[in-house]
C-alpha cells in the first residue's frame, strides 16, 4: 500500500522496537506529566536518549512508574497500524508541527492501539510485545531548561 503514496524522503534507518518505544514513551510522558512530545530525541539499538520540558523534576518514584507503564504497554502486545491521511483530515489533537516544511499532502499516522497516535514514517514493530523489555538507564535534569532527559535501552 504504501507505494501508492508519494510521502517524503526519509534520511534515517531507525532500530523498529526502539523506535516504537519512542512513540509509547512520548504518549507516556504527556499523560504523566502534561507535556508535549519530546522534540529532542536520539533513539538507536543499543542506547537512546529523549528529553522532555516538564515543570518539575521526576522524583525516584515517577522515573520508577514511567519504567513500570513503559513496560506494562509492551505486554498488553498493542497493535501497531498505519493511516493514511490528507493534511485536512487529521484527528484533532495529532499536532504536525515536527513535519518538514515540504512535507506531502498525504500524512501517514502511526497508532499504537488506542493509546497513542501521531505522524512517522519510520519503520515500526507490528506489534508492543515485539518491542523487548524497557529499561531506563538513567535521567538527568536540567534545572535552568526544565529539560528532563531519559536515557535507555530495549532488551529483547
Amino acid at each position: 500500500m504504501e507505494e501508492n503514496f508519494s510521502l517524503n524522503a526519509h534520511n534515517k534507518e531507525e532500530f523498529p522496537p526502539a523506535h516504537t518505544a519512542e512513540h509509547l514513551l512520548n504518549q507516556t510522558m504527556i499523560r504523566m506529566f502534561g507535556c508535549e512530545r519530546s522534540k529532542n530525541a536520539h533513539i538507536e539499538r543499543k542506547k537512546s536518549k529523549i528529553s522532555y520540558i516538564l515543570d518539575h523534576k521526576p522524583d525516584r518514584h515517577e522515573e520508577k512508574e514511567i519504567a513500570r507503564r513503559m513496560n506494562e504497554l509492551i505486554e498488553e502486545d498493542l497493535p501497531v497500524t498505519f493511516e493514511y491521511v490528507g493534511r485536512d483530515d487529521v484527528p484533532e489533537g495529532v499536532l504536525l508541527d515536527k513535519l518538514p516544511e515540504d512535507a506531502s499532502d498525504t500524512i501517514r499516522l502511526v497508532r499504537i492501539g488506542d493509546y497513542d497516535v501521531c505522524p512517522c514514517i519510520g519503520k515500526h514493530v507490528r506489534s508492543t510485545s515485539q518491542i523487548g523489555r524497557f529499561e531506563m538507564l538513567g535521567t538527568n535534569w536540567n534545572e535552568e531548561e526544565h529539560s528532563f532527559r531519559i536515557r535507555f535501552k530495549v532488551v529483547q
